[in-house]
């Protein structure tokens, strides 16, 4: 279908106008509709109305194809759309808006399904508790509670929130924004909005004053609390998917786990061994088949829909997760329950003690699950003496480590608080590939601490499904901070927003009373 009825609007949504487009079939009818929303339209806002219109049909011409009305509308502030955007703030009012003025439309048939990734996924939940027209969701690449957007473990992801915030934060305006690479780390972080954007932003300040994930601001609008209990109570089918090293792995599973039994019912997860873009480059791995375009197909968001409606039957086993064992090439589907072996590994044999100086942090390189960068190959090891490496002893046999690894680290620190951080890789071919990380500090973990007394700390990594093969090995790093991708601890204590001063710890790592847990497939 080369020709269909196309037009652009500007819908009015708390006194903005909305650049909306709008395709569908050329037959007169009633046609079931399908809502795009994006602030990712930098390109689009120098072109013209019709410029973008012509760009948008090569995309959206599978799903009129289809006979699917499509709307596709730019974010306030962005692109095409009048208004300023703020982060999270204007996503609820407009996407309910777009939603209700669709039911007043003559080619409206009654059914209404949201599709996005990322951010475009989190307009979409917003809107949530879904109203009875809302029959089928896709969420791509997205998690559904706001605080890992934010955090890990109390410590603020400064690749994650903090850059994206900065970039998005009223981009169409022209505001002068004071950025620099070291920005995140000014003290006290309280000044950071007047500092970089040269105005008050309670949106930001408020991200940084909540880094407990029992605040109450959690459940606020703001703190996301729609999108974190949008599939709590629900009936209709949902498609998720992720991948391994996806900023958002280990939200994803845990929105899986926490979604309602009856959609989950006739709900898939689909995880691959990629990162946010479901792709790869020289300096990661590529796996065979692995892309979910490569797996089920260019047009698998569309033939899930005609699943939904009936039309086709379902690409993937319901109520499962069907994901790829990574290095062992190949997709499989089931509970993804936790393997039932485990293998506990010590992670040396003496004590370590680091200088930790928050103005000289280490970082790494590439995000695993928790940052921007997914899985790389990382740094030669033993560059930095504030950087603690270790390498297992070359495994017996091929194992296959399925679930939530984790590990137990005896430290002592002489601050009242301080951070430890630890990452996983698996040397293949005599290079490490980064496999996982964490992160915690000893107050958000013990609530308090006692200066010099040694103390042991929990680890948990999101899930992952990868093979170990004989004569392969792990790589363990552990530090105080990974620079890159959280801001680095001050070394004193107190409320993040609050701290005014930086210390240098003298940290120490009991290796051989620190355990790392493997959970095995047997």
């Amino acid at each position: 279908m080369s020709n269909f009825f196309s037009k652009y609007e500007y819908l009015e949504s708390a006194g903005n106008e909305i650049f909306t487009i709008i395709f569908r079939p050329t037959e007169e009818g009633k046609f079931p509709t399908v809502i795009f929303r994006s602030p990712y339209v930098w390109e689009y806002e120098k072109k013209t109305e019709e410029e973008v219109l012509e760009i948008y049909k090569k995309e959206y011409t599978p799903w009129v194809e289809r006979g699917y009305a499509v709307i596709c509308q730019h974010c306030r502030g962005t692109g095409k759309s009048k208004g300023d955007f703020l982060p999270f703030i204007c996503d609820r009012e407009d996407g309910l808006n777009v939603q209700e003025w669709v039911r007043h439309q003559s080619f409206y048939n009654g059914e209404i399904y949201l599709v996005g990734g990322s951010y475009t996924a989190c307009v979409h939940f917003e809107t949530a508790p879904f109203a009875d027209d809302i029959k089928g969701v896709i969420t791509t690449v997205h998690d559904s509670d706001r605080y890992n957007f934010s955090f890990r473990n109390g410590n603020f992801k400064k690749n994650l929130l903090g850059c994206w915030y900065v970039d998005f934060y009223k981009a169409k305006s022209g505001m002068k924004k004071n950025k620099s690479p070291d920005m995140f780390e000014m003290v006290p972080l309280k000044d950071f909005t007047e500092t970089v954007f040269g105005e008050k932003n309670e949106g930001l300040g408020e991200f940084f004053r909540n880094p407990d994930p029992k605040s109450d601001f959690w459940e606020t609008q703001l703190g996301g609390k729609y999108p974190k209990h949008a599939l709590e109570n629900i009936d209709i089918p949902v498609l998720i998917t992720t991948a391994f090293y996806d900023i958002f792995a280990g939200g994803v599973f845990d929105m899986w786990y926490n979604m309602d039994e009856r959609a989950k019912k006739k709900s898939a997860l689909i995880v691959t061994p990629y990162n946010h873009g479901d792709g790869y480059d020289e300096n990661t791995v590529k796996f065979e088949n692995g892309a979910r375009i490569e797996k089920f197909g260019e047009h698998y968001l569309i033939d899930w829909i005609d699943y939904v409606r009936g039309k086709k039957e379902p690409y993937v086993p319901l109520g499962k997760v069907t994901y790829y064992r990574a290095f062992e090439n190949g997709w499989t589907t089931d509970d993804f329950d936790f393997a039932t072996g485990r293998m506990d590994i010590t992670i040396g044999d003496k004590d370590v003690t680091y200088k930790y100086d928050p103005d000289n942090a280490p970082s790494f390189l590439g995000g695993l699950s928790c940052g921007f960068g997914g899985s790389v190959f990382q740094e030669e090891p033993y560059k930095r003496d504030d950087i603690v490496t270790v390498y297992t002893e070359p495994f017996s046999e091929d194992v296959f480590v399925k679930g939530k690894m984790s590990a137990k680290l005896k430290v002592k620190s002489d601050c009242e608080d301080t951070a430890f951080y630890i990452r996983l890789s698996l040397t293949k071919d005599g290079r490490d590939l980064g496999i996982r990380d964490d992160i915690t500090s000893l107050c958000f973990q013990l609530g308090d601490y006692e200066p010099n007394s040694e103390v042991t700390l929990d680890f948990t990594f999101d899930e992952h499904a990868f093979a170990i093969k004989k004569g392969e090995k792990l790589r363990i790093d552990i530090s105080s901070a990974d620079k890159e991708h959280y801001i680095p601890h001050t070394n004193t204590k107190g409320a993040l927003h609050e701290r005014n001063s930086k210390k240098i710890a003298n940290n120490t790592v009991y290796l051989s009373e620190s355990v790392l847990t493997l959970p095995i497939e047997e």
